[in-house]
């Protein structure tokens, strides 16, 4: 930390001093400008010797924003932490789309200030010695890590990881359940500075509500029932990295208000605490829900989602993907094969015409998962033309698909022929429950909280009704 530099740009003088004493406490070296100008000016006469930048959004000389957006080659090579009022919140969201690697709330805490400097300070570190040592075509390789494909939808959600890769800002992806929501949360990780770092995910529709907070959270030993140890929750496991929230639509309420406290403080109070403690952790999360119509239905706080959603990045479904759809599977058969001791050749113009036509409702996973069954079912080399018949339902083609799309929600599909409905005669309230509830489960390869979207319920139902189900003497 010996001789890194910070810059302040902050016209309050009594502030910056104050900002200055904080930082050079934890030995940064700090230097103070008082308009835009001169902020410009330290910079082009050094370069390369500050570590990081403290800007303040109103200045004498011009808006912050301007200044970041007219400077961005400087922003590209120095972190820039922003300093704002509450009541300029939006404009601080905007910095960060603008390429700002974080942002605070004034009066700004010194132990919170100090944190952020210091990974600012680490990611223009990690730029430099990446812009100095790896080459090019290394760089975009690793920064598409796990993906694979090259359709134009593609291209656009690889820009956008580039572009957020750097910054702390927080990242909320959307699409369609198998779409690669963690994929894309992963390789945001490794394309930048925390990729070594850890990278925690949390599945927060898989976990019951009792139990959240503390998977979160952590707890002390003795602050509830069965806490028989003291526990360090995924936030602080994460600490220095990556914390990636999946379906984050799910989580109640009441722990949505302590989420958004840890984001604007960037401290976590473990269950039974009686004081915060700091983490420097980046947020991703995710949903396959539409996180608006959330906020208007009430389930979503609207303070929180304009929190998370710095960046918004949406992942198209396979079925707009064209030929990535090829690339896919034939990149699962040369993989599954291997496992399986079987050599495939890639797809024939027949298959891939096949493959390409397809609705693919449950997307990549759904490829994935017909992949691995083609490999285990088949000899090889070849796949035979019939796997599409054989394995997959037809009614999810393309064309069918659209038409579902186009059916106005809750009416009941008149196709459905009504003799199958024999088959429940003489069954209970209770079976017919049970069978529907069992059938969407395994339709969503065994995911509650995907079969409970599709049933129109909360998951926390289906855990209730399941284990009722499976513990009938438990039951009241």
């Amino acid at each position: 930390m010996v001789g890194q530099k910070i810059l302040i740009v902050e016209d309050i003088a009594s502030l910056s001093i104050a900002y200055a004493g904080h930082l050079e406490s934890a030995g940064y070296q700090c230097v103070i400008v008082d308009n835009l100008a001169d902020a410009s000016g330290q910079l082009r006469q050094d370069p390369s010797g500050f570590s990081a930048i403290l800007l303040d959004l109103q200045l004498p000389d011009g808006n912050g924003l301007d200044w970041l957006e007219n400077e961005s080659d400087i922003v590209a090579r120095i972190s820039v932490i922003v300093a704002t009022a509450d009541g300029s919140i939006n404009r601080a969201i905007d910095a960060m789309r603008l390429g700002a690697y974080d942002y605070m709330v004034k009066p700004l805490s010194p132990a919170r200030l100090v944190t952020a400097m210091r990974g600012a300070a680490e990611v223009t570190k990690a730029a430099r010695m990446e812009t100095t040592d790896t080459p090019k075509s290394t760089k975009a390789d690793s920064a598409l890590q796990g993906f694979i494909g090259k359709s134009a939808p593609m291209q656009e959600v690889y820009r956008q990881i580039k572009n957020v890769a750097h910054s702390k800002a927080t990242v909320f992806i959307t699409g369609e359940s198998g779409t690669g929501k963690e994929v894309c949360a992963d390789a945001i990780h490794k394309s930048g500075p925390r990729g070594k770092k850890p990278f925690v995910a949390i599945n927060c529709g898989a976990i019951p509500e009792d139990l959240l907070e503390s998977e979160l959270f952590g707890h002390l030993k003795g602050s509830f029932t069965g806490a028989i140890s003291d526990r360090v929750g995924a936030v602080q496991a994460a600490h220095g990295g990556t914390l990636f929230l999946d379906e984050i639509c799910e989580m109640e309420l009441k722990l949505q208000v302590k989420m958004l406290r840890f984001l604007q403080t960037g401290t976590v109070q473990r269950v039974g605490a009686t004081e915060p403690e700091n983490v420097d952790v980046r947020i991703i999360c995710a949903t396959n829900r539409d996180p608006v119509a959330e906020v208007a239905e009430g389930r979503f706080r609207e303070d929180l989602y304009y929190r998370l959603a710095v960046v918004p990045i949406k992942l198209p479904p396979l079925r707009d993907r064209g030929s990535d759809i090829s690339l896919l599977a034939n990149s699962f058969l040369s993989k599954f094969g291997e496992e399986e001791g079987k050599t495939f050749e890639p797809l024939t113009a027949e298959l891939s015409a096949s493959f390409e036509s397809h609705g693919w409702p449950g997307n990549v996973r759904e490829l994935q998962n017909l992949m691995r069954r083609a490999t285990v079912m088949f000899s090889g080399p070849h796949l035979d033309a019939t796997i599409i018949s054989e394995f997959v339902d037809p009614s999810t083609q393309i064309s069918e698909t659209a038409r579902l799309d186009a059916m106005p929600a809750n009416v009941p599909d008149k196709s459905l022929p009504s003799a199958g409905f024999h088959a429940l005669d003489g069954m209970t309230l209770d079976q017919v429950e049970r069978l529907v509830v069992d059938r969407a489960v395994d339709q969503c390869n065994g995911s509650l909280t995907k079969a409970a979207k599709k049933l129109g319920v909360s998951p926390s139902t289906l855990y209730r009704k399941r284990e009722k189900w499976q513990n009938p003497d438990s039951s009241d």
